[in-house]
């Protein structure tokens, strides 16, 4: 009896689904752990007074780019729009991080551990396409073989991945992690920005 549960407790599991929870409970979390993280080494080099506004707001652009991707990959089945949409993502959110960098290095410190942070939230996004595109190998051929016809619509599916309860957990870590964060951070840069323009018209 109790071999047998042991050999139910450690049955194998198709590759698949590992490749799936590992995005759902490792990727997508240390993502937003490495946005709070990184959050943390802005207000501790006073980016208010220093980068400002511009580099909070290329801060909240790059969470946008990342976010509508996965978003798409919770609750749409992954098609050729969605893999286009996730490939521009990661490279625009490269971009974007190079003149993130380009921009703020001259006006404030970047940090050992801000530098650190970075490789993190770098490298996620591209892991992430990565396996995406192994999960669902079929329409990555269909993508990279023009075989668009069909597999371009949008479609939800029935049960989010992770299921509801999932989601809920996501959306609310990444709220606390990510979201409450990085609004709190324009809104300090954004006053202190106001301060300087009223000190300036006087």
């Amino acid at each position: 009896m109790r071999n047998q549960y042991a050999k139910d407790a450690w049955k194998p599991v198709e590759t698949t689904e590992l490749l799936k929870n590992l995005i759902l409970y490792g990727l997508l979390p240390l993502w937003g752990i490495s946005g709070l993280i990184d959050w943390m080494c802005h207000r501790a080099t006073h980016i208010e007074t220093t980068s400002g506004l511009q580099e909070s707001l290329i801060h909240s652009l790059m969470g946008i780019q990342l976010g509508i991707p996965i978003i798409l990959g919770l609750f749409f089945y992954v098609n050729v729009s969605v893999l286009l949409i996730c490939f521009a993502a990661v490279v625009m959110h490269e971009f974007v991080a190079h003149w993130d960098v380009h921009y703020s290095a001259p006006k404030r410190e970047i940090s050992i551990w801000e530098v650190h942070v970075h490789n993190y939230m770098a490298t996620i996004p591209l892991f992430l396409f990565m396996l995406l595109v192994v999960i669902n190998w079929e329409m990555f051929q269909n993508l990279i073989s023009f075989n668009w016809a069909g597999n371009m619509a949008f479609q939800r599916i029935d049960v989010p991945h992770g299921g509801s309860n999932y989601i809920k957990t996501y959306l609310i870590f990444m709220a606390i992690t990510c979201v409450v964060p990085y609004l709190e951070e324009n809104i300090r840069c954004l006053r202190v920005y106001l301060q300087q323009k009223n000190s300036e018209a006087m």
